[in-house]
């Protein structure tokens, strides 16, 4: 059976350099200082979710515990709140990596959506169980918007590694 997604193009292996600088990308992007806007995604989630789908050997749980402690320093919230959150969707990207990479992008968003929202519910039970008070439904806005960017990100963040389509009718692939 062959694969359902759209591209049969080979890619080339990824460079450790350019996932650090996403994930650098995403963190500064996290930092923002946006204020309560509603609907801004996490970019640490969802860029650390493309990774760990992608590259689950190079990313993993241990790439989510040191984002999220270095997140929970920078915005100054819960110690442990994001680290927990994103240990838990590396786990889960990681463990589901074989099965999204079968999808098609559309399809591939709709598995991330409940793991992005899972993360989102964990940071929130951490705050809530911290004396937080609820911010409102609006909350879970973030994780759909992330869940739209899903498309656009994975063609952006694979553009390095796409190889020049070169036509050589001696080589089989």
């Amino acid at each position: 059976m062959q694969p359902t997604h759209s591209s049969r193009r080979i890619l080339l292996p990824v460079k450790g350099w350019f996932i650090i600088l996403t994930l650098f990308v995403a963190l500064f992007l996290n930092l923002l200082p946006l204020g309560r806007m509603v609907g801004v995604p996490d970019w640490v989630a969802l860029v650390l979710a493309f990774w760990c789908v992608r590259e689950p050997l190079k990313v993993g749980m241990a790439t989510g515990f040191i984002l999220g402690l270095v997140t929970d320093v920078a915005e100054a919230s819960l110690m442990g709140q994001h680290a927990l959150a994103y240990v838990l969707l590396a786990f889960a990207a990681s463990g589901l990596s074989r099965r999204i990479l079968w999808f098609p992008l559309g399809q591939q968003a709709l598995h991330i959506l409940p793991l992005l929202v899972g993360s989102q519910l964990v940071m929130l039970l951490v705050r809530m169980a911290g004396g937080a008070e609820f911010p409102g439904m609006l909350y879970l806005l973030s994780p759909l918007v992330a869940t739209v960017l899903w498309y656009p990100l994975t063609y952006l963040l694979l553009i390095p590694q796409y190889r020049p389509v070169d036509r050589d009718d001696n080589r089989p692939i």
